[in-house]
């Protein structure tokens, strides 16, 4: 018995170890960071994700935003972040039994689509102004390329003309399951994540043609070169 006492805490703290040093974003506590790590283990050695990421600022405020074709994809997104990625979600998700306690933690805020989905712009600003970074799926639900095209939400414009803060896509590729949250999340695949070229809302540029350009870059499938 002792012997295995022993060994169950040897294996904790090598755990430990080996989370605190997957993790790159620092979160400012220790918990949290060790997710951070554990969910990049996750992805690279589970989910096989190739090591990219974006270009973020050290510091100040910036906008992750990707197409959205799973339950997968803001993992991908936290796995390929050097910051911290505060999530606008859906509150029926952010609702969801068990999981209120883990979105809290890692600072997400919920929209109420249906009600005041303004507060959730308004908390998301407030973020932005104190040199966070907000992360969105600006499409507003899951879709796929080959589906009828749908326009893109247009609180990314808001909170990037209001902050001034500049977006940073990505186009997500590959995932074993579409359309599906766990089991996306389970199953093994090819995930990619592709960077995208920064996008501000130019001088002279309506919004809209801002988030017409960031609909296109968004929805424009990868031609690797090999």
């Amino acid at each position: 018995m002792l012997g295995i006492i022993t060994l169950l805490v040897i294996g904790y703290f090598w755990l430990m170890r080996k989370l605190d040093e997957a993790n790159i974003a620092n979160w400012g506590n220790k918990t949290t960071n060790r997710f951070d790590g554990m969910n990049r283990l996750f992805m690279h050695k589970y989910h096989r994700l190739p090591m990219v990421s974006f270009n973020l600022p050290v510091e100040g405020p910036a906008i992750v935003v990707a197409n959205h074709i799973s339950g997968l994809d803001a993992f991908m997104l936290l796995a390929s972040s050097s910051r911290p990625l505060h999530f606008l979600i859906a509150a029926e998700q952010y609702n969801r039994y068990g999981f209120r306690w883990l979105f809290d933690l890692s600072g997400c805020i919920p929209v109420e689509k249906t009600t005041r989905p303004e507060r959730a712009l308004r908390a998301a600003l407030r973020a932005l102004n104190e040199g966070k970074v907000i992360a969105l799926f600006p499409f507003g639900r899951m879709h796929l390329d080959s589906e009828q095209p749908i326009k893109i939400k247009g609180g990314v414009a808001v909170l990037a003309g209001r902050s001034g803060a500049t977006i940073y896509p990505a186009r997500i590729e590959g995932t074993a399951v579409k359309k599906e949250v766990m089991p996306a999340v389970i199953k093994r695949g090819y995930p990619k994540l592709f960077p995208l070229e920064p996008i501000r809302i130019e001088e002279n540029e309506t919004p809209r043609e801002m988030l017409s350009r960031l609909s296109e870059a968004l929805s424009s499938p990868i031609e690797e070169t090999t």
